[in-house]
């Protein structure tokens, strides 16, 4: 209830519906386990994460969509570079285009997580303000938008509608793309189309850009742990990064920008290599992960290929 409180006052919100808000919020343990990250030493596989998200399902739902909604696609990429695919491909990731937007009372979940954080979590108390910030965000918002705090449903993490959006992104990215003078990211394509697009061009989304280029090495100069130590931020030159090995061809001898080694861990299989640029830095500002971010580009690719054929 203090912090109630004091979200009402730095909100200017009614104090007796904030409380009241937070206080029909429930603990929910499944979202305290979930939030906890995989136990020390499991292997990250690159293809077993990649079947998880790249099948036939998703590739059919994503040709639907894409369908259904080419001409706001096409605005979208009109009008902020991001490529339609790249669009597509967050939102089938995301919640197959809306199809599972989570089943958790937003509020709920914000709360768990914003006071009851596991405390053997090795960045709780890091973690915990943060939730608190977005219950926080969360709160203001509905009461903006005259939406029942209590009636939203997410994901475990309080994310939300199609792009699967924290209330604070909603608040600083979501965009009203159909012109109806509200933002619905649960039920307008248009507005989710528009706010993914507008994310990444927050993010310094260079149009015209590749997201990623082939790299092999060459073993006589390869240097990998100083091609690894920025891990994916972008930060070699095309001529410094293949001074330590990595080999580059065709289009990529041309990129202008920097470049990073990104590697995805294939279990106990030997690992994957791409050649990442600053787009596909970006991606991984949506969700901090290298696999998420080759994801999202590969069911891009697919649904493009499944449409032109």
């Amino acid at each position: 209830m203090q912090a109630a409180d004091d979200i009402a006052a730095r909100r200017n919100l009614d104090r007796e519906w904030v409380r009241q808000a937070i206080g029909q919020a429930h603990y929910l343990s499944q979202v305290a386990k979930y939030i906890q990250p995989p136990p020390v030493g499991t292997p990250k596989n690159w293809q077993l994460y990649r079947s998880r998200f790249i099948d036939a399902t998703r590739i059919r739902a994503g040709v639907k969509f894409w369908q259904e909604n080419r001409e706001t696609l096409a605005r979208a990429e009109a009008e902020t570079g991001v490529p339609a695919e790249i669009i597509v491909g967050v939102l089938g990731v995301e919640t197959i285009y809306g199809q599972q937007m989570g089943n958790f009372r937003v509020i709920d979940a914000l709360a768990t997580l914003a006071f009851d954080f596991p405390a053997k979590h090795p960045r709780a108390k890091e973690r915990s303000e943060f939730f608190k910030n977005e219950l926080e965000q969360f709160l203001s918002l509905s009461n903006r938008t005259n939406i029942d705090p209590l009636e939203l449903r997410g994901s475990y993490a309080g994310a939300m509608g199609m792009p699967q959006f924290m209330p604070s992104s909603w608040v600083k990215y979501a965009v009203d793309f159909d012109g109806d003078s509200k933002i619905d990211l649960f039920n307008s394509p248009a507005d989710a189309i528009g706010s993914v697009a507008n994310y990444f061009k927050a993010f310094n989304w260079q149009r015209g850009m590749a997201t990623h280029y082939p790299v092999s090495f060459d073993a006589k100069t390869m240097d990998l742990d100083a091609l690894l130590a920025p891990d994916i931020l972008p930060t070699f030159s095309v001529t410094s990064f293949g001074s330590k090995g990595a080999v580059l061809e065709g289009p990529a001898l041309q990129h202008i920008g920097p470049l990073a080694l990104v590697e995805l861990q294939n279990g106990d299989a030997p690992p994957s290599f791409v050649a990442g640029t600053e787009n596909f830095y970006a991606i991984t500002r949506y969700n901090w992960s290298s696999y998420y971010a080759m994801a999202v580009i590969e069911l891009g690719q697919e649904v493009a290929a499944t449409m032109n054929n």
